[in-house]
């Protein structure tokens, strides 16, 4: 991935320099049980580690070694046993590269979630303080982007908070399912390797043993992985999208933060726009896409083939590369998000209290009148509001003084019952019983 869109310490994860030393650690385990289990000399086990363990690996030297053996790992061992000395001939018993790769890629994926994790935490935390704050800061629900009925912008903020959580479930679930190391050699029926090995090399790489691998790692396991990230840009790209309609200079009830001298535009300066949710949506677009390569790299040919791996080398650092990024630009967002409650009452009240025609309906419902009945006189008075919005922008009607004036409806509701549908109480109430759901308490 580019550096714009890269933070230091998920791009490091899927630097060469860390991936030789994870590939050292795996070899150097697997000789530590090895060693124990009489095949190979204890000294030489305690050599390669003393050695390689303050080595630090010429990323260079490796890649001139490949560029003539055409073999990653042959070419990391040939430096290997430049550094160990003779006793590099212990390394690498009874494995295959595989067992060196897809160890060290289920590592690197573990470590990614890790920070994907933490990246949830922090964008909960703020989506949490964010929902507190507004949990009574009413505004217009809306459907089809048209108005329903009133919510609150903390019920926003909590609506999202309820969906990461979800996707932190699902990472760690996945993080679970990918976290594997095989061990196993040829084929992995561990003809020339004791599976006692892969156990020891699983338990010190924080991994579980594979249970029955080819010579490769089943890919169901990473196309879960990277599904879930898929549907966590999705959640990303929900949550970007809904304040960049908030945005727009005719709605205008929530903007990103405008620092002092950013520019909106090159050409009008004026502009403030919502670049930040808009390179969210982007960023969740690509995201997504590496999730059905890592779908396709399942069917492997026999025990293995490696159209899986140039797949992995790219979407395995991009897409974590990406989603971390992603992750904390959002929750620079919602944290520094402005929020407009006048503009969002002056919005709800723009179409002169059609809001709480539900409200009317049910009443009309509940005193007598017939469903259908009801329904066609709410909507007889609803659509002389809606005329007069159309002509200026605003409701030149008022929705409760064309009820009171409409003899039929009078005839089944009181003007006291009438003015009482119109409390915004009523639409809000539950606010309370969803927060307790989410956060626990009221």
């Amino acid at each position: 991935m580019i550096p714009r869109y890269s933070r230091p310490e998920m791009v490091a994860i899927w630097s060469p320099e860390t991936k030789f030393r994870i590939w050292f650690e795996i070899e150097a385990h697997a000789c530590d049980a090895l060693a124990e289990l009489g095949v190979i000399p204890k000294d030489a086990a305690k050599t390669i580690w003393d050695k390689g363990g303050a080595a630090t690996f010429d990323v260079e030297r490796i890649d001139a070694i490949e560029r003539e053996t055409k073999h990653d790992v042959i070419a990391f061992l040939t430096h290997l046993a430049e550094i160990v000395g003779p006793d590099a001939r212990f390394v690498h018993q009874g494995m295959t590269s595989s067992d060196v790769l897809d160890t060290c890629l289920n590592v690197q994926l573990t470590r990614a979630a890790d920070l994907l994790l933490a990246d949830l935490d922090a964008l909960l935390a703020a989506l949490k303080r964010r929902a507190l704050e507004h949990k009574d800061t009413v505004c217009i629900g809306r459907s089809h982007g048209i108005h329903a009925e009133p919510v609150t912008f903390g019920l926003k903020m909590a609506e999202a908070y309820a969906e990461f959580s979800r996707c932190r479930d699902r990472l760690v679930a996945a993080r679970a399912e990918v976290a594997t190391c095989a061990i196993s050699g040829a084929v992995g029926t561990f003809a020339n390797i004791d599976p006692r090995v892969e156990e020891h090399v699983a338990k010190a790489m924080g991994l579980a043993a594979e249970p029955v691998s080819t010579q490769v790692i089943p890919r169901d396991r990473h196309a879960m992985f990277f599904a879930t990230l898929g549907v966590i840009a999705s959640s990303v790209e929900r949550v970007a999208t809904e304040i960049r309609h908030l945005q727009r200079t005719e709605v205008l009830e929530a903007e990103e933060y405008f620092s002092p001298g950013q520019k909106g535009s090159s050409a009008m300066p004026h502009k403030r726009n919502p670049v930040l949710t808009e390179n969210l949506t982007g960023l969740a677009r690509m995201v997504r896409a590496y999730a059905l390569p890592a779908m396709e790299n399942v069917a492997l040919w026999h025990e293995r083939d490696i159209s899986h791996s140039s797949v992995e080398r790219m979407i395995g650092p991009d897409a974590t590369v990406t989603l971390d990024f992603a992750l904390a630009r959002l929750t620079g967002v919602i944290d520094k998000l402005l929020v407009y409650p006048e503009r969002m009452i002056g919005n709800m009240d723009r179409l002169g209290g059609l809001v709480h025609s539900q409200r009317i309906l049910l009443a009309l419902t509940q005193a007598g009148c017939s469903r259908e009945d009801a329904y066609r006189l709410v909507q007889r008075n609803a659509m002389k509001v809606w005329d007069s919005y159309q002509v200026s922008g605003s409701a030149g009607v008022d929705f409760l003084t064309e009820l009171l004036n409409d003899a039929d409806v009078r005839s089944h509701l009181s003007e006291e019952e009438i003015r009482s549908r119109f409390d915004l109480a009523y639409h809000t109430k539950a606010v309370d019983t969803i927060f307790a759901r989410v956060f626990g308490s009221a």
